[in-house]
């Protein structure tokens, strides 16, 4: 369920800019590529933590993998009658990689409500559930970008058949979410008043706030490096669309060994200290990233980056599983995911609007800035460390009731 979600998801976020640099040849259209691919998934998060919380993840979930296949097939259908490179084509790809993006990330939310249940109901061992959930995910990382370059370099087409198919895929082997204390209290809650909530949660949680900070710095570093990284390769490196993909997916390999070893690391030393290791190489892979003066080197640092970002990210979902009351969940989780977000489509404007010549120098200064945010992050995050204390998950009463439904599914 997971890993058909995830390898479709990562297929389109990759091609679908990359197939729009590669017909029109435009970097201020690979930019707004990325940006209309993100912001249609603020909606996502806003909306869909209140609807997992009021119609349970599996069936938002199903729901939207199944609106996602049709979309990608119809467009599919569309591409093949009209010409390649017409502003008809190109309006296609746009619409489908804004719409693809709001489904994969009401995909996305669902997926991590259920995760989170795991996490849970685990107790201490709540990292290796998460490092699980990443290792598929990184997995997802690995593949997609690589094959959306080679099923591009055939037609564009079959990459888009072949996102319609994992989404089906997705959809038909969607498990069913375990019922908690709260479904029935939260099926009359409207949104707004959800999402409410939600913030409340946020604001009351200083090590949450603290969080959110550190991860709304590291993900507007990684997706000015994510968007202009087509731009980079092949109009600064003069490579090709499979360069782009192959890049990725080597970086994707060595984060999927990052998150393996990052497991066995926070059982030796604790959270907080593999979290700070892996805080510090991202940053300093995002500056050697931003002076790369060939392929080879951009290749490494992506490779290193995505390893510091696969350690950090454990440590921060297992943090944000902890922190989060399981009452509220979905919708504190929209709007920490909203806030975190909100960098996304920020980059893809800051590409579009910038000469390609100027990227070096923007992800340079968004290095820097994640730098002094993960610092102060994770010295907020020291400060409060007894509030995300595995004891504190243990003693979730909610955890032992869900522990035989969880293994069940």
């Amino acid at each position: 369920m997971r890993a058909s979600d995830a390898l479709a998801t990562q297929t389109a976020t990759y091609a679908i800019p990359l197939l729009i640099l590669v017909t029109t040849g435009s970097t201020a259209l690979t930019g707004a590529a990325f940006l209309l691919e993100w912001l249609p998934r603020l909606a996502a998060f806003t909306i869909g933590g209140p609807l997992v919380d009021r119609f349970r993840a599996d069936r938002v979930f199903r729901a939207a993998a199944l609106a996602r296949t049709l979309l990608c097939a119809a467009a599919a259908g569309a591409l093949v009658v009209l010409p390649a490179a017409s502003i008809a084509a190109t309006a296609v790809v746009m619409t489908v990689g804004a719409a693809s993006g709001l489904l994969s990330q009401a995909c996305f939310v669902a997926v991590e409500t259920l995760g989170a249940h795991a996490s849970r109901a685990a107790g201490a061992d709540a990292h290796r559930v998460q490092s699980v959930q990443i290792g598929i995910d990184q997995s997802a990382l690995l593949a997609g970008p690589l094959l959306g370059g080679l099923l591009l370099a055939v037609d564009p087409t079959l990459m888009l058949t072949a996102v319609a198919a994992l989404s089906a895929i997705a959809a038909a082997s969607t498990i069913p979410a375990p019922t908690t204390a709260a479904g029935p209290g939260t099926g009359v809650r409207a949104v707004t008043a959800s999402l409410r909530t939600g913030w409340r949660t946020v604001r009351s949680i200083p090590a949450l706030v603290w969080l959110v900070t550190g991860l709304v710095a590291s993900n507007l570093a990684l997706a000015v490096t994510q968007a202009s990284a087509p731009i980079t390769v092949m109009t600064g490196y003069g490579q090709s669309s499979i360069a782009v993909g192959a890049v990725w997916s080597a970086a994707g390999l060595v984060s999927l060994a990052a998150v393996a070893a990052c497991r066995r690391a926070i059982d030796r030393f604790g959270l907080w200290p593999v979290g700070a290791v892996g805080a510090a190489t991202a940053c300093a892979a995002c500056l050697a990233t931003a002076l790369a003066p060939n392929l080879a080197v951009y290749a490494v640092t992506i490779g290193i980056l995505m390893a510091g970002e696969g350690a950090l990210t454990v440590v921060l979902r297992t943090l944000r599983a902890r922190l989060i009351p399981a009452a509220v969940f979905g919708s504190t989780l929209s709007v920490t995911i909203v806030l975190v977000v909100l960098p996304m489509p920020v980059a893809g404007a800051l590409v579009a609007v910038l000469p390609a010549s100027t990227l070096p120098g923007l992800l340079l200064a968004c290095a820097v800035l994640q730098g002094a945010a993960m610092a102060l992050a994770f010295r907020g995050l020291w400060h409060h460390r007894a509030s995300y204390a595995p004891s504190r998950t243990a003693a979730d009463p909610t955890a032992a009731a869900q522990t035989d439904a969880l293994r069940t599914a």
